[in-house]
């Protein structure tokens, strides 16, 4: 007997009990011809390189930054989103429950074996999985380059044959994990959003008629040209002075206080009677603190990343929120007031985190200037997965340890997760809470929620993966106050994207204090479409 099978008897009944006996005689097969085959020198060091190359996703990340920099940045994101989701699914769901022996390696050519041997089971591939969601990840957002990488995810998966690391059982089964995961994806989050039509959650709000402007007559926009994908600034101020030749445009400078440009805007001789942001949705949320205040209506002009908030108004295009700027139709929307421990309070509009948000958006924007914001998406959360440790909270009267703890204005869906998806309303007035209890294995799901604005979370609960009964708390309210304890040099909070250090007491604890104001904000929207549009949009 193989010396594998003698180190592992326990696996190898497990694989014998679990697998038909067919498909184990067609492993064995595959793998004497494969092992006996000889082939041209080189090709058995290619093959080792390849596979070691995907360890750890390694190559998979490597050929994203090239997407990235080749201008495919959402196949890139979608790829390795796809990636981390199939890769958990393998590795932490399928090998804890098949699992098995892997191959004998005294059969193997010592010329095609691994310098190190896989230890974990051999149900399913985790290379194989990993190789196909990423590249049909990719080819759902962009087919020409999933087209380009498939060569190469197929030559990664029979590298698991051909170096012995896995019977082609645990290689189909690894591909079928990852066309899954990346069609569900497709699914859940359709390819190009932007190009969808209709309001997403505003359709049901209630409308309200604004100042209507069609050449920006009365109307001061800031535009945050460094938001959002490359290029995309300088199209939207085209696009400013195109369709608003009378309105005031303002570029935002690097390093320039948005409040003190709109304050020296309203203290002027001719102050706007309508505020307007294209921007990130933290540049968004502060322009909306201003706006309440001087009670004005606000023009969302979707110009970030993920531009959450204008999705949830129904803008998923500048030409959309231009188009309600012309025909002066709007929503009151509800908003949220945070206040952390002594501070003045601010406006929230989508959502706020504590725990592995906070630390991730912190370690995201120290290294984003020298690899770009999409690798470095990547690298911040794993390397949340090592490093991070669970926050002590006071909420309601009881504390516990938490990895995380969000807070959205109105509901979010899906339902049960800690970090849900998209928010499904903009005047629900109850503040959505969700706790993320510590535990090893929620870190993980947390982590890779972080990637693509946690897709990956709601993936898994989607495809019924993660059950959240234990680890996850969900309640709504409509003021909630929280007590966090630990170390003042670590604690820290996010609101609508932007990390913040809270100014925690000597004894390392700060309060946070958070109440749900409804209707408290006019913002222009297009009208609503149909319901059958609307059921697409979502």
């Amino acid at each position: 007997m193989a010396w594998w099978n003698l180190r592992h008897p326990i696996e190898t009944l497990r694989r014998a009990r679990v697998l038909p006996p067919w498909v184990r005689r067609i492993d064995e097969r595959t793998a004497a011809r494969v092992n006996g085959r000889h082939t041209i020198r080189g090709v058995d060091a290619v093959y080792v390189a390849l596979s070691s190359a995907a360890n750890r996703g390694v190559l998979w990340f490597a050929v994203a930054g090239v997407l990235v920099l080749l201008g495919h940045r959402r196949a890139a994101v979608r790829g390795a989103a796809s990636l981390v989701v199939a890769s958990a699914t393998a590795n932490l769901v399928g090998k804890q429950l098949f699992g098995g022996a892997r191959p004998a390696l005294d059969t193997v050519p010592h010329g095609r074996r691994l310098r190190t041997t896989p230890t974990s089971g051999s149900f399913p591939s985790g290379h194989s999985a990993s190789a196909a969601a990423f590249a049909a990840g990719v080819a759902v957002q962009s087919p020409v380059a999933g087209a380009v990488i498939a060569p190469l995810a197929g030559a990664v998966a029979y590298s698991r044959l051909h170096t012995g690391a896995h019977w082609l059982s645990d290689v189909l089964g690894g591909v079928g994990i990852g066309l899954g995961v990346a069609a569900a994806g497709a699914i859940l989050v359709p390819a190009h959003p932007r190009n969808r039509p209709g309001p997403v959650g505003a359709s049901d709000a209630v409308r309200d008629d604004l100042p209507a402007s069609v050449a920006g007559d009365g109307v001061f926009v800031i535009v945050n040209p460094g938001s959002g994908h490359r290029g995309e600034g300088e199209h939207i101020l085209d696009l400013l002075r195109r369709r608003l030749p009378a309105a005031t445009v303002h570029p935002l400078a690097e390093g320039e206080d948005v409040a003190s440009v709109l304050r020296s805007a309203l203290d002027s001789d001719t102050p706007p009677r309508v505020l307007g942001i294209s921007g990130g949705d933290g540049t968004v949320a502060s322009v909306a603190h201003l706006a309440r205040e001087a009670d004005l209506p606000l023009l969302v002009i979707p110009g970030g990343t993920f531009n959450h908030f204008a999705k949830a108004l129904g803008a998923l295009t500048p030409e959309a929120a231009l188009d309600a700027l012309a025909t002066g139709t709007g929503l009151r929307v509800d908003v949220g007031e945070l206040r952390v421990a002594d501070a003045e309070p601010v406006t929230v509009l989508n959502t706020m985190s504590i725990g592995l948000y906070p630390e991730f958006v912190q370690r995201r924007e120290r290294i984003q200037k020298a690899i770009g914001k999409p690798l470095a998406t990547l690298v911040s959360a794993v390397g949340i997965l090592n490093s991070t440790e669970p926050v002590e909270l006071t909420a309601r009267g009881e504390r516990g340890r938490a990895w995380s703890l969000f807070v959205g204005v109105d509901r979010y869906e899906p339902s049960g997760t800690a970090a849900p998806l998209r928010r499904s309303g903009v005047d629900d007035g109850v503040l959505d809470v969700r706790v993320l209890r510590a535990g090893s294995r929620a870190r993980t799901r947390g982590a890779a929620a972080l990637i693509l604005g946690r897709r990956s979370d709601s993936v898994l609960h989607s495809l019924s993966l993660w059950s959240p009964r234990r680890s996850i708390a969900v309640y709504s309210v409509t003021e909630l106050e929280v007590e966090v304890h630990g170390d003042p040099g670590a604690l820290g909070y996010a609101h609508d994207g932007e990390a913040t250090d809270a100014a925690a007491a000597a004894d390392g604890r700060y309060t946070v204090a958070m109440r749900l104001i409804p209707a408290a904000l006019t913002v222009y929207s297009p009208q609503p479409t149909t319901p059958e549009q609307r059921a697409s949009a979502r």
